[in-house]
């Protein structure tokens, strides 16, 4: 009995050690592989170096913006379920449904860190250091973001950094970022991120069982992105800004020999270092719920009518169709009777006899109403279309989405209305109210096409030499005759933008108010006054700059729009002398 108890303790544990060297076999001989690399992988840590940005510059070697450490905080675990949830969510400052949501995703792999908060401080940094070591695996990253130098200067322009969005991700250039980089979202940002982007590092590194670094395996270091020298100048942009004060519009500067844009402003305006520290749902709420709409790029995409400023185009058109003569006269007594209709003059006790260049100096409606009766709106239409008035100008702007006004003409009313045109439709649309529609940047290119004598550019915010986009064929005594009537607007006595009038540089313009539709008798409220225009082009003898300025419920364009250009022209005039020159933004940029 004693003899068979041995034999079959013998036996089992026999099979047991044989069920072990099975086991064991199968451990090194068939996974010995898998069980290396998940060892290997327990080990070691692949970190993504960020690449360094391109700086963006102005036009005068100006940085505007700057590179800053983001910090970010990652967890590497392979059970989430083991980690604390609680006193997590307490170290890092977040609800612990979100932390539970981000370490529970299904795409997540146990050997990709989760990114769990981003933008963190100096202060939240130093207490995750603290508490780290009850948390195997978390680690604080270091990315790359952004300092605006300008804040709110030029962010319509500039654009901003954000996380990349699940729609982007789709895009095989970006398959590869991981789902929180900051990319460009906006303006030059996003136009030119590929270039300013550059080439992320890595470093594989030996870790401890807490997630320590005990040594470095490899490295290849991140190349840092190219620079971009913009068309702008910030000592305009910053003085646009300034000279709006409160008040909402947006202003489009441009160089006349090439179509690079000077300043673009829109106002109000927003900062874009709120979204590369990464923006919050609330800030963001409060963004697009803002009234005041700043986030609208109103240079681009409003549209408004252009009031007086058209009458440059009805006068383009009415001298090269030979319709008049420089001495043709008119008598304004304050408006003119068509049936049953009274058309007015914006001075109600008339301007006398008005000749062609008296009525673009004192902007005379009857006169225009005469030019366009003569003219006709299909001829009107002709000439503004030539200077691309009512489409799209190409500015490369991204995301935003340019709107492209309205020319009308006898057709568009045909089929758009399904009524004839009437003369009293050539009327208003020939001192740029009724049916017309442009934009501040659609009117400074034509402001820019006139003052260099016919040749379309079209806007870039890239400096450099741009190809002629269409040439306006123009006689050159159009253009004298013109020119002089505009730089009377603002130099002659009975002028009206006198208020434009500089010391620095003899400037030539147009003023404009554009009614606003629904207006009440007698009310004062803003949002009732009448929106100010302003197209200007300095020196008049060789334009270097024009620009068109749009105040919104700004009430006189003489008054309101046109102080506004002479402090944009003199910056210019200022900064290309050296005279004047902004510190800020001249200090270190992070290269």
């Amino acid at each position: 009995m004693t003899l068979y108890r041995i034999k079959l303790g013998s036996y089992i544990i026999i099979g047991i050690l044989l069920i072990f060297g099975l086991r064991l076999w199968q451990l090194q001989m068939l996974d010995g592989d898998k069980y290396k690399r998940l060892s290997e992988d327990n080990r070691l840590r692949i970190l993504k170096t960020p690449a360094p940005r391109g700086i963006i510059y102005d036009r005068n070697g100006i940085p505007l913006v700057k590179n800053i450490p983001f910090f970010s905080v990652s967890i590497t675990t392979d059970n989430p379920k083991k980690i604390d949830i609680d006193s997590l969510s307490a170290l890092l400052g977040l609800k612990k449904q979100e932390v539970e949501e981000k370490l529970n995703k299904k795409d997540n792999s146990p050997f990709v860190p989760v990114k769990l908060k981003q933008g963190l401080s100096f202060e939240e940094i130093a207490r995750i250091e603290a508490g780290r070591s009850d948390f195997p695996g978390l680690f604080v990253e270091t990315d790359v973001g952004r300092e605006y130098l300008f804040g709110k200067v030029g962010a319509h322009i500039i654009g901003y950094l954000g996380k990349i969005t699940q729609s982007q991700m789709k895009n095989p250039q970006l398959r590869h970022f991981p789902p929180d980089a900051l990319i460009g979202q906006w303006g030059v940002e996003a136009l030119h991120d590929g270039q300013l982007r550059g080439i992320p590092g890595e470093r594989i590194i030996e870790v401890d069982a807490l997630g320590r670094e005990l040594r470095l395996i490899q490295e290849r270091p991140s190349v840092k992105g190219n620079d971009a020298a913009l068309s702008i100048d910030i000592n305009i942009q910053k003085a646009v800004e300034d000279s709006f004060g409160n008040k909402a519009g947006a202003l489009v500067a441009l160089k006349p020999d090439s179509g690079e844009i000077l300043a673009l402003e829109s106002l109000p305006s927003f900062d874009p270092n709120t979204f590369s520290r990464g923006i919050i749902y609330d800030d963001w709420k409060a963004l697009t719920d803002d009234k005041k709409k700043p986030m609208l790029n109103r240079a681009v995409q409003s549209q408004y009518p252009p009031g007086s400023t058209f009458k440059i185009i009805t006068a383009i058109a009415a001298i090269e169709e030979g319709i008049i003569h420089p001495d043709t006269k008119v008598i304004c007594t304050g408006g003119i009777n068509f049936g049953k209709w009274t058309f007015g003059c914006w001075k109600k006790g008339g301007h006398g006899s008005v000749d062609f260049h008296k009525g673009i100096v004192e902007s005379c409606d009857v006169y225009f109403y005469e030019l366009g009766k003569r003219l006709g709106m299909d001829r009107i239409y002709k000439y503004a279309d030539a200077f691309g008035l009512g489409r799209e100008t190409g500015i490369d702007l991204i995301p935003v989405k340019e709107r492209q006004g309205l020319i009308p003409n006898t057709e568009w009313k045909r089929e758009k209305k399904k009524t004839p045109w009437y003369l009293g439709d050539t009327f208003i649309s020939a001192i740029g109210q009724g049916y017309v529609t442009t934009t501040p940047i659609q009117m400074a290119v034509m402001m820019s096409t006139f003052a260099n004598g016919g040749t379309i550019y079209k806007p870039s915010v890239i400096k450099g030499t741009h190809a002629p986009a269409g040439v306006v064929k123009l006689k050159p005594e159009t253009i004298e005759m013109i020119k002089d009537a505009l730089s009377g607007v603002i130099n002659e006595s009975n002028g009206t933008a006198q208020g434009a009038r500089s010391s620095l540089a003899v400037i030539g313009g147009k003023t404009g108010t554009a009614q606003v539709v629904g207006k009440k008798k007698g009310a004062v409220a803003e949002r009732f006054m009448d929106h100010a225009w302003f197209v200007a082009f300095a020196p008049v003898d060789n334009p270097e700059i024009a620009l068109s300025v749009f105040v919104e419920h700004g009430g006189s364009g003489g008054a309101t729009a046109a102080p506004i250009a002479k402090r944009a022209i003199e910056a210019y005039m200022k900064s290309k002398n050296g005279q004047e020159a902004i510190g800020k933004g001249q200090r270190d940029a992070e290269n």
